[in-house]
């Protein structure tokens, strides 16, 4: 891997005469953000300077900044002279660095610390034959730099480049200028693609073995839930056939029988009690006349001064004794037949209030007291079947804690990505070292294949719904449910998505081919047209980029939002007229 260690600028652009420092040997995702404090800060990000790290290091790398600049421009206008931007990097153990500068003009390239000497152009500070050894090293052009490392929105779209332009970084690209070179290089990342797929194999089968364990956990755990449900439901079953027996006596109607038969006992009471007293009024009635109509008879006599008794005639003083005696009782049992008049009438009255009992109601219970004892019992029973129901499914706890803490993702998408690496990087090699005539179209083939491959992947990850792919000729076909689209039929978000996921297929086929580089900077591609979803795909996408190859990438945005979504932010200042970075980096002048 060829690893970019930081770059030192110095008068380049808007950094000024204090030489700024920026590192990108720290693995993560960084967002560059800009604060012009000459507009105002608090939230002023254009014009801070940010896009400048990437035209140094293009600067360093190729004598050129992204876009086309004039090199005498690249000075900072306000200091006029003294421009340095100094990069180091190591690839394969050997630590280089690269010195280039403007007025005076300066170009040094040292191989651990030893300057590779050349005659060098002093008028334009070049090195032609010493360049030739850079871009070497690195592996591409200036073009593929731009499509492959500083991904930015100054860079012409490949898929509005000329078909000739096109053709020849794809050509670049698919390794057809330089396969013998290639074929060596590859047997070694043939060697460690099958070393990580022996590792993830191993890994595969550490998480498919204990996943075997935990599936046994959870299967024992099943066979006693299943166990203790059974047993729960035959329990609901008997409580609800007790409930049923029970209910089939309505106990609300019981109740109300109970009421009703209390109302009418109490009327009945009432009722017989009235028939005794009339009765007792009726058989006092007959009594008292009886005994009215002999007082009559014998006062009759005793008017006759006859004695009641035996008839014998009666002296004067002892029949008006006797006839006031007969009266009075007369008296009394009158008085006592208009008392029981009023009885009779008041006896009578209750029972006219009382009217007709009907039939007495009937119950299942004898008392009150066993009805509510069986709704208590129905009440129970069924508060039991709800405890029941209620019961915590302890084992379902386990048996779901297993599953989503226990159970690990076996995670096939590094493996198939490994296969599909081994497969082609196989291929790859034979075609290499095969002779025949036709190689080079079987190159293109399968080259196309697995770059056909990636873009797919990225485009499907970005939500690009166009089928975009490489043609044999090396051109391109996007289309929309088959209807055939040019570049710039497609919105400004679609086509950032497209850029983006063409560069990144681009540079997977150059790390297959090539010797990987750490570093990766998204200039604003993401800022302009895409939406919440775009920039969370093309974060995640970012990101795993960024966790499993091992790269430093350089997110320059102007979106304050993403702060809480990377790694570290670098900040990019400005004031006064120049740009400064917030970095650690040692500078030594």
């Amino acid at each position: 891997m060829i690893i970019l260690k930081d770059i030192t600028i110095k008068n380049f652009m808007s950094v000024g005469n204090v030489t700024q420092a920026v590192k990108f040997s720290e693995n993560g995702l960084t967002l560059v953000l800009g604060n012009n404090m000459d507009l105002g800060g608090d939230g002023s990000r254009n014009g801070t300077g940010k896009t400048t790290i990437i035209n140094a290091l293009s600067y360093a790398m190729y004598g050129n900044a992204l876009t086309n600049i004039r090199k005498d421009n690249l000075v900072n206008k306000t200091n006029s002279k003294g421009m340095m931007v100094t990069l180091d990097f190591v690839k394969d153990g050997v630590n280089y660095r690269i010195e280039r500068g403007r007025k005076p003009n300066i170009f040094r390239f040292l191989v651990n610390d030893q300057e590779q000497n050349e005659e060098s152009n002093e008028a334009q500070g070049e090195m032609p034959q010493t360049q030739i050894v850079v871009e070497k090293l690195f592996g591409m052009t200036h073009d593929m730099f731009k499509h492959i490392v500083a991904l930015n929105t100054y860079t012409e779209p490949f898929l509005s480049m000329r078909a000739n332009d096109q053709r020849a970084i794809i050509e670049q690209l698919l390794g057809i200028t330089i396969l013998s070179e290639k074929a060596e290089a590859l047997k070694e990342k043939q060697r460690l693609t099958k070393d990580a797929i022996k590792e993830e194999e191993y890994r595969i089968k550490g998480i498919e073995e204990a996943n075997q364990r935990i599936k046994k956990s959870i299967s024992d755990l099943e066979f006693r839930q299943k166990a203790w449900r059974s047993k729960r439901h035959q329990s609901i079953e008997e409580i609800k056939q007790q409930v049923t027996t029970l209910e089939k006596i309505d106990i609300q109607s019981e109740l109300n029988n109970h009421a009703l038969l209390s109302d009418y006992l109490e009327k009945k009471n009432l009722k017989d009690q009235a028939d005794k007293w009339l009765s007792s009024i009726s058989q006092s009635d007959i009594k008292q006349q009886r005994l009215i109509s002999k007082l009559e008879s014998e006062i009759e006599l005793l008017e006759d001064h006859k004695c009641h008794s035996c008839g014998q005639d009666l002296h004067d003083e002892k029949q008006e004794e006797i006839l006031k005696s007969k009266e009075a009782q007369k008296k009394d049992a009158a008085m006592q037949m208009l008392a029981n008049g009023t009885q009779e009438q008041e006896w009578q009255e209750v029972l006219s209030e009382l009217g007709d009992l009907g039939q007495m109601p009937n119950t299942h219970y004898n008392t009150l007291q066993e009805a509510l004892e069986h709704q208590n019992t129905v009440s129970n029973l069924q508060a039991e079947i709800t405890r029941t129901q209620n019961e915590n499914d302890t084992y379902q706890e386990q048996i779901d804690t297993l599953v989503n803490q226990g159970m690990q993702d076996v995670g096939w998408e590094n493996m198939n990505d490994l296969t599909v690496m081994k497969e082609h990087q196989d291929f790859l090699y034979k075609l290499l070292t095969n002779k025949d005539s036709f190689i080079r179209k079987r190159i293109i083939e399968q080259n196309l294949q697995y770059l056909n491959s990636r873009l797919a992947y990225y485009l499907t990850k970005l939500g690009l719904p166009h089928e975009v792919q490489f043609i044999s000729d090396l051109t391109v076909e996007i289309t929309e449910l088959g209807r055939e689209l040019d570049f710039d039929n497609l919105s400004r978000g679609e086509r950032n998505r497209l850029i983006l996921g063409l560069s990144w297929a681009f540079r997977d086929v150059f790390e297959t081919m090539n010797t990987p580089i750490n570093f990766l900077a998204v200039d604003e591609l993401i800022d302009s047209g895409m939406d919440t979803n775009g920039v969370d795909a093309a974060l995640g996408i970012l990101k795993k980029i960024e966790r499993e190859r091992n790269k430093n990438i350089f997110l320059i945005s102007h979106r304050d939002e993403l702060v809480g979504r990377v790694n570290t932010t670098l900040q990019v200042i400005k004031e006064g007229g120049f740009t400064t970075f917030n970095n650690d980096i040692e500078v030594v002048e």
